[in-house]
């Protein structure tokens, strides 16, 4: 792997602590895993569970010190900030109405964060919580990972070097089946708070259709002006919505479409995103995440592999391991962690990381915010067109 300063002990080992994330939780295990792929993390406490005998268990399974498991996420900031060697940064991996105020306790206590997608249930509370950000000088990391995937920064690389030319149109989609029946009926952990508005603000759209979003916007480089979308609830009785289509305007002329469905049978994670010029197209699929495909115009189109000679710098500073074994989800997610983990280190110094690291932050979390909320605005008014933030 090419990413500068991995595992450089030299360094010193960055200690977090992590919100949520306790036994039965399946993002939890995803950010440590991330964590430690490539030795830069720590793991020294956490508030694992809202369960008091949860949170007492899930500590014990990681290594975490009795007194170092918390109750609560304020506890924890204020524990933490009170010791001398407390954590440096923490990890949010919880329903996402926790998100925002959890992530204003540790910004106050002088302490990065990584959150995990999307940053809020609303755009009130995102706007709030960018300017804490921007007046703490902290890190904040939101973990839209498939931004940290090889030839997806490929594929942004090629755009920025203009091989594409003028962007004309930009297509992007994330359809799933887990909830094509009311599993969250059963008892689903997973089914049950995704499709509770009181704990994640919204449905599709906001739990897969801001991966969507941000993909589009990562590779693209354009800023979306406006949206009409159709939103629907197919599932009778779920409160949420779960299948969604956008039209999409952005700034500059170019259109696009985007479509987030967590009840189209026969998809489990198929995230694509498709983008066109004047000079050629990229297309990527998620479930096929070493191959980029590339269609310049007039010629015969071409198949980019990951960690292969036709792969560009910034796919090759965020490759692991030679073309042909498997690179993906974990991997992504290591990135994004590893990218914010050079950013924290040079906070430590008051200084700025490297131009190469990238790492979605706080304004793309608005971003992904306002776009949820022109997406049910729009739909709501029987699909007209509604501007971002209007």
């Amino acid at each position: 792997m090419a990413i500068e300063g991995r595992g450089d002990s030299a360094l010193g080992k960055i200690k977090y602590g992590m919100v949520g994330g306790g036994e039965g939780a399946f993002i939890g295990a995803v950010h440590r895993l991330a964590a430690r792929m490539d030795d830069h993390y720590e793991l020294v406490a956490g508030a694992l569970s809202s369960s008091p005998e949860k949170a007492i268990r899930s500590a014990k399974a990681l290594g975490i010190a009795a007194d170092r498991s918390y109750g609560d996420y304020e506890a924890m900031a204020s524990a933490e900030k009170a010791r001398k060697d407390g954590i440096e940064a923490v990890a949010i991996v919880t329903p996402n109405h926790v998100h925002v105020p959890a992530a204003r306790a540790f910004l106050k206590a002088g302490i990065h964060v990584i959150c995990d997608k999307p940053l809020s249930t609303n755009l009130k509370d995102a706007l709030a919580l960018q300017k804490l950000v921007q007046s703490s000088g902290l890190v904040f990391c939101l973990t839209h990972n498939y931004t940290g995937y090889p030839m997806v920064r490929h594929a942004r690389q090629m755009v920025q070097d203009g091989d594409l030319g003028e962007i004309r149109v930009v297509q992007a989609e994330y359809p799933q089946d887990w909830l094509t029946n009311p599993i969250e009926k059963t008892g689903q952990k997973q089914a049950a708070w995704r499709t509770d508005p009181k704990q994640s603000g919204g449905g599709a759209i906001g739990d897969i259709g801001t991966h969507a979003h941000n993909l589009a916007a990562f590779v693209s480089g354009l800023e979306l002006d406006s949206v009409l979308s159709d939103v629907d609830t197919f599932v009778k009785g779920r409160k949420v919505d779960d299948n969604v289509n956008v039209l999409l305007r952005y700034k500059g002329g170019a259109k696009g479409m985007l479509w987030a469905s967590q009840v189209a049978v026969g998809n489990e994670n198929n995230v694509k995103v498709r983008v066109y010029g004047t000079k050629g197209g990229l297309e990527w699929h998620q479930e096929h995440p070493n191959h980029l495909h590339w269609f310049p115009f007039g010629q015969a189109p071409q198949l980019i592999t990951r960690g292969s000679p036709s792969a560009n710098a910034s796919a090759g500073r965020v490759t692991r391991v030679p073309p042909g074994h498997p690179e993906g989800y974990l991997e992504g997610f290591a990135n994004i962690y590893t990218e914010a983990a050079h950013a924290i280190r040079a906070a430590r110094s008051k200084k700025k990381p490297d131009k190469a690291v990238i790492f979605p932050t706080i304004n793309d979390g608005v971003k992904g915010m306002a776009f949820i909320e022109a997406v049910l605005k729009s739909s709501a008014k029987g699909g007209k067109w509604v501007k971002l933030g209007a």
